[in-house]
């Protein structure tokens, strides 16, 4: 193998390129494992990433990408070895250390997860960062106190890559799930996912909206954040939570103390980047087995090659993607 294709976005202070270049092994940043990478993903972030002003990557030249899965074909770590099947998800990966967007990639043994039995390289990359983070606020809210019988699950944002893992997850597990969305033509996606009710945005955003309001959902799971989210706590039910995951409707809401000190609901913060190792490992069995989704493949939005990732990292921030758009790397 003398050269590979992967994307290199840099910035200096005169410009900000982004471009599919042709690297050598050598130019891959230090790390004790070495994947040829078969299979990554467009997230919210890595479409941040390649835009000059994204906020989300620490240094230049970067390749994104947070997520990929593949072989090993070298490790100088004794937990790895070559032919092993793998995944590498969150900390720094595609922000600080170059990422998934890459037919090869060299990393910290301590990112690194062997590949779950029960799931494919591509099954791993339909969940990804996306998948986990969903996994991870239905855990949390589970350890809340969340239970099937307390009434409906509220999920927003359903129809992107946290909010669709989320719906088919928790349907799987036997909740009554409300998915909110922007986009009406994809209520028959939600509903096939597995949602009982699609709501709209605008049913989440009232003109008037009461501090404390009429109890409904039992729980929430919350990547859009935003003005509306004072809404959705106003509406859980007494001792209910909200996993928070993202922001893509903004960092800021007004609200007040009572739903927390008259109804004792909880914020719960997710954040699946440094979420410890050894957990993390259950937490991806789980997801390979009780919490896998039935429709997996039903989120596939499409499936392209690295030459198309730039459009499609576009089309995820003008909110044009429905579920996960997924980028082949190598062939397995």
């Amino acid at each position: 193998m003398d050269s590979f294709g992967a994307l290199i976005v840099d910035r200096t202070k005169d410009a900000f390129t982004l471009e599919v270049k042709e690297l050598r092994i050598e130019d891959l940043p230090s790390g004790e494992v070495t994947i040829r990478v078969l299979y990554s993903s467009i997230n919210y972030k890595d479409a941040l990433a390649c835009t000059s002003n994204g906020r989300v990557v620490r240094s230049y030249p970067i390749v994104p990408g947070i997520d990929l899965a593949g072989t090993v074909v070298a490790s100088t770590d004794g937990c790895y070895r070559e032919g092993d099947e793998v995944l590498v998800t969150s900390y720094e990966l595609g922000t600080g250390h170059y990422g998934g967007f890459s037919a090869y990639a060299r990393v910290p043994a301590d990112w690194v997860i062997p590949l779950p039995q029960g799931l494919t390289h591509r099954e791993a990359m339909i969940l990804g960062t996306a998948g986990f983070t969903a996994a991870l606020s239905i855990q949390r809210l589970e350890e809340n106190g969340l239970q099937r019988h307390e009434g409906p699950i509220l999920v927003r944002g359903a129809t992107g890559g946290v909010g669709s893992n989320s719906v088919s997850m928790l349907a799987a597990l036997g909740y009554e799930v409300e998915a909110s969305t922007g986009k009406s033509e994809d209520h028959a996606y939600l509903l096939e996912l597995g949602a009982k009710r699609v709501l709209s945005r605008e049913e989440l955003s009232p003109e008037v909206s009461k501090p404390i309001d009429k109890e409904h959902w039992a729980g929430a799971v919350d990547p859009v954040g935003g003005a509306s989210l004072s809404y959705v706590l106003s509406r859980i039910k007494y001792g209910g939570s909200v996993a928070l995951s993202g922001l893509t409707a903004g960092a800021e809401f007004d609200a007040t103390v009572f739903p927390f000190i008259l109804r004792a609901v909880n914020v719960l913060g997710i954040d699946s980047v440094y979420y410890p190792m050894a957990k993390r490992k259950r937490l991806w069995e789980r997801i390979a087995s009780e919490l896998k989704p039935v429709g997996l493949e039903k989120m596939v939005y499409k499936e392209i090659s690295l030459s198309r990732v730039v459009d499609a990292a576009e089309e995820v921030l003008r909110g044009k993607i429905r579920g996960r758009v997924l980028v082949r790397l190598n062939d397995e």
